[in-house]
C-alpha cells in the first residue's frame, strides 16, 4: 500500500468478484494434476507439485458452498503462503490487478451472504458491482487447523 491505495488480483468465484490484497499472492497458476488425499476435508481439491513444492489445493466454491462449475472452462489458482504452508486457491477466473483507494474500503454490508462474510475483510464499490475482499487467514485457518 502506498499513497493511501491498496492493490488487489482480483478473482470471480461464483459470478462473484474477490479481491486478494497482491501482497499475499505469491504466484497464479493453472493447476495441473492434482492427487486428492484421502480423508481430508470436503474443500480440500488435494495436493500438487508446483516447482518442487508440494501445495495443498483448497476448492473456494466448495468452501463458500457453491455448486460445481458446469461450464467446461478449467479453474485457475491463486499460490498463498499460510504459516509456513503453501496452498493454491481453486477460482473460476482471475482477473486483473486493481489499485483503490484505501478510503474506498468499506466494512461487510449489513446483508452480506454469511457464507461469503465468513471470509470477507469488507467490500469496495465498484462502478457495476462490488468486490469482497477476501480475507485469507479466515478462509485458510480453518483448513489448515484440520489438516
Amino acid at each position: 500500500m502506498t499513497d493511501g491505495t491498496i492493490e488487489y488480483v482480483t478473482a470471480i468465484i461464483g459470478g462473484q468478484l474477490f479481491g486478494l490484497p497482491i501482497a499475499r499472492v505469491q504466484d497464479v497458476f493453472a493447476p495441473q494434476k492434482v492427487t486428492r488425499v484421502p480423508l481430508a476435508g470436503y474443500e480440500v481439491a488435494g495436493v500438487l507439485n508446483l516447482r518442487g513444492r508440494i501445495v495443498t489445493v483448497v476448492d473456494l466454491r466448495r468452501q463458500l458452498g457453491l455448486p460445481v462449475s458446469d461450464d467446461d472452462i478449467a479453474p485457475m489458482a491463486i499460490g498463498i503462503e499460510y504459516r509456513g504452508e503453501s496452498y493454491g486457491m481453486l477460482i473460476d477466473v482471475v482477473g486483473e490487478v486493481l489499485k483503490l483507494d484505501a478510503d474506498s474500503h468499506e466494512g461487510n454490508p449489513i446483508n452480506l451472504d454469511p457464507r461469503l462474510a465468513r471470509v470477507a475483510a469488507g467490500v469496495h464499490r465498484l462502478d457495476a458491482q462490488i468486490m469482497i475482499v477476501l480475507d485469507v487467514d479466515r478462509a485458510l485457518g480453518g483448513i489448515a487447523m484440520a489438516a
